[in-house]
């Protein structure tokens, strides 16, 4: 409980083959380094408070579902996931938002950047969506003719332009300006390093159907983490994040107009007092849950 699991002590081997390697497009990937804490270390934080650890499974699922529910973060800063991560630097400047994390990005000024570039496949190249000003629509690609010349276009400039790019280097110019020509679909790296409160907000958002596809599938390879190594936390992330909504002042005064009007309270209110019963909920439990649905509702 609380310590430090080193996933992989070794560097200087192929780490392709490494179990705790996910690879992401057509050549990046996400590794898991290390891990501090689990399921245990949320919990362990949470009764610091009265001196009291570990109860058993049954306890320690209900708190954590609490804490995520009425969003007591504090105990899931606790647990601390780093990763090595190889992304498009297109995918980076979005990553990079989350300004939660410690970062170190391999560096076009100490280091020769690789000749690594994202190829889109003929299905990414996506049409700009009509109802989202910053998106793309995932249900329209552009057509395979098309698609193909874009796709040879992109590895023609990608190869005209790491040449300029080596010869710059050659006749003298410095790495950190000789860099600057260089596409953004060029691969970088980073060591990224997130406690767990933080890291489940970036999946929140970047696991979104609104989120760019490119960068969803880091998100997804970081979420097998997680629920690995924390299955509880993410149960609860699911039920009380990832797949929940919001509504509005005036939304929330509609709906609850209409429960009234329709009467349909007392059906509400059995069919999720049968729910909680299912999941063995305990007496407290349930009468906060009725109790905080009912708030909710504006009832």
């Amino acid at each position: 409980m609380g310590e430090i699991t080193q996933v992989n002590p070794k560097e200087d081997y192929d780490i392709k083959s490494d179990p705790n390697y996910i690879p992401c497009l057509d050549k990046g990937f996400v590794r898991l380094v290390e891990v501090m804490g689990d399921d245990s270390s949320i919990v362990q934080s949470a009764r610091v408070s009265y001196g009291k650890g570990t109860k058993s499974v049954r306890a320690d699922r209900a708190l954590i579902f609490y804490l995520m529910q009425h969003r007591h973060t504090t105990p899931f800063e606790m647990v601390e996931f780093k990763f090595h991560c190889k992304m498009p630097i297109f995918v980076a400047r979005q990553w990079i938002r989350h300004r939660t994390a410690n970062v170190n990005e391999m560096s076009g000024r100490y280091s020769i950047m690789e000749d690594v570039f994202w190829i889109p496949e003929t299905e990414d190249l996506r049409k700009q969506s009509v109802t989202n000003r910053q998106g793309s629509s995932e249900e329209e690609a552009v057509a395979i003719p098309e698609a193909k010349e874009i796709q040879k276009s992109f590895q023609e400039d990608q190869k005209r332009l790491y040449e300029e790019y080596q010869h710059y280097l050659k006749v003298g110019v410095a790495r950190e300006v000789a860099r600057a020509n260089l596409p953004l679909s060029i691969y970088t790296e980073w060591y990224w390093k997130i406690d767990l409160h933080n890291l489940l907000h970036f999946l929140s958002l970047r696991l979104d159907a609104h989120a760019q596809k490119e960068i969803r599938v880091f998100a997804e390879a970081m979420a097998h983490f997680v629920k690995q190594y924390c299955p509880i936390a993410w149960e609860a992330f699911e039920e009380h994040v990832l797949h929940t909504t919001t509504l509005s002042h005036s939304e929330a005064e509609l709906l609850s107009k209409a429960l009234k009007e329709k009467g349909l309270w007392p059906e509400i209110e059995e069919k999720r007092l049968n729910q909680l019963k299912k999941e063995e909920a305990s007496d407290v439990r349930i009468q906060r849950e009725l109790s905080d649905l009912r708030r909710r509702l504006k009832l």
